[in-house]
């Protein structure tokens, strides 16, 4: 459709410039003066004219029923003729003959069936007919040939894939060698037909034509765009794991019109390719190493350097989680009651699951944390009563409940909560048999979509680089 505008256009600005430059061109000024008209008239001059112009008139089959009349060297053409273009020959054949002073032409056009539809003007047009036939079989000749040679040559299909980065764009070079070489057949055939300036008005209406549905169709237009720069750009390969804007899943193949992705539970998720060219895409395959991170409280009165040490330890002696880089523990935030602790650890996401891996290192700390004498904070709510909440809501103090004054010795100092118990060591604990191995069922699920014959074609081609 773009090329056909463009091609278009092309063809439509010569012709119209050329329309313009008739337009406005200043007329040649004509060789010598007009003619003096002679103030005497010889007998017999108007009788002489008018035999002779009807004398002409007589030999063209198109103007044989025109009347002619002359008074005083001025012409009076009268009665039918049938189109425009006899009413102007008429005029102009009058007015050469010698003596003429002026012509006054009241010729019309016949504009009933039997004269539009007459025998002579059928039997011309068919007689122009029957002679244009072998000049347009050779001109549809030369267009066949010329379209045929097109298209042998776009389907050279190996030619263009080698010259070209993937089959998509092989395949838009083939469409358009299609498309040129017809419309350049289709061009020399009208102009041996003589009829060239009917294409420059047809390609010039298909022009403003193609524009128009440009503008109206520009969502397929720029979806069309897009596929081919990621086809070229080739942002990810089959099977890795995206996050395209808020949409997540692993990737299935790469069509001219969509992205399509199966989502980890198993749906299949098709994004039009103008979003997926415009989005922010985060490629978690592409680098097998990935860092989880989790978030855990201690009580304020704890050690938060002890806590960090301690579940940092815990944490690189589990055998998924890598030593470079190494665990890593931060404070966050020092809360009303407790303290915020940030763990993080790096994983190998061809030997590890990361959801696996992430929900067991959350038990293990923690666990490691309650062992060692870190309280885990709860909500906690404290009531003061004393002087300085303000004066007592009641007006008497005999109203009160019975309950002994508010002491104003100093509180003694609360005892320690003590340690919960550890567990014992020889109770096998249900976290540490967890497995953490990769979970492959979705990516079982798109080898085998992939290989099943039958699918839209693929873009993606794991021969070139991702970008």
């Amino acid at each position: 459709m773009a090329l056909l505008a463009v091609l278009g256009l092309v063809v439509a600005i010569p012709a119209s410039a050329a329309i313009l430059a008739d337009a406005f061109e200043t007329p040649a000024p004509k060789e010598g003066a007009a003619p003096a008209i002679s103030a005497d008239m010889q007998d017999g001059d108007d009788e002489r004219i008018g035999a002779r112009i009807s004398g002409i008139f007589s030999e063209l089959p198109s103007l044989s029923g025109v009347s002619v009349g002359v008074e005083a060297g001025v012409v009076t053409l009268s009665g039918t003729v049938a189109d425009a273009e006899a009413i102007s020959r008429a005029e102009g054949i009058a007015g050469r003959v010698t003596g003429v002073v002026t012509v006054e032409n009241k010729l019309q056009r016949d504009i009933s069936v039997e004269g539009g539809l007459g025998t002579a003007a059928l039997g011309e047009r068919f007689d122009s007919l029957v002679q244009l036939m072998p000049l347009a079989g050779a001109a549809l000749a030369v267009a066949l040939v010329i379209g045929g040679f097109g298209y042998l040559l776009a389907s050279l299909t190996g030619l263009w894939r080698r010259v070209t980065p993937n089959s998509f764009l092989a395949e838009l070079i083939a469409s358009a060698i299609r498309f040129v070489f017809v419309i350049l057949g289709a061009v020399i055939a009208l102009d041996m037909l003589g009829a060239g300036a009917l294409l420059g008005a047809v390609l010039g209406g298909a022009g403003v034509i193609g524009i128009a549905l440009g503008f109206a169709m520009r969502d397929t237009i720029e979806n069309y765009v897009a596929s081919l720069m990621l086809s070229l750009r080739q942002p990810f390969r089959a099977n890795d794991l995206v996050l395209i804007d808020d949409q997540e899943g692993r990737v299935i193949r790469l069509t001219s019109r969509a992205t399509i992705l199966m989502t980890l539970d198993g749906n299949h998720l098709r994004i039009p390719n103008s979003t997926v060219f415009k989005a922010v895409i985060l490629n978690y395959t592409r680098n097998p190493q990935r860092r989880f991170e989790f978030e855990l409280g201690i009580d304020a009165d704890d050690d938060p350097d002890a806590a960090r040490g301690l579940g940092r330890e815990r944490l690189g002696a589990l055998d998924y989680v890598l030593n470079d880089p190494a665990p890593e523990a931060r404070v966050l935030e020092v809360g009303d009651s407790n303290i915020v602790l940030q763990f993080l650890g790096w994983i190998d996401q061809n030997e590890t699951d990361f959801q696996k891996a992430r929900s067991r290192a959350i038990a293990v700390v923690k666990r490691a944390l309650e062992e060692g004498g870190f309280a885990l904070p709860e909500p906690i709510y404290r009531l003061r009563f004393d002087q300085r909440t303000g004066p007592l809501p009641f007006t008497n103090i005999g109203e009160m409940p019975n309950q002994a004054p508010p002491s104003t010795a100093p509180a003694s100092p609360a005892a320690p909560a003590p340690a919960k118990a550890s567990k014992p060591a020889q109770v096998q604990r249900f976290e540490d048999s967890l497995d953490v191995s990769p979970d492959d069922e979705v990516k079982r699920m798109v080898d085998e979509e992939r290989a099943t014959p039958g699918g839209e074609g693929d873009l993606l081609d794991s021969s070139r680089p991702v970008e």
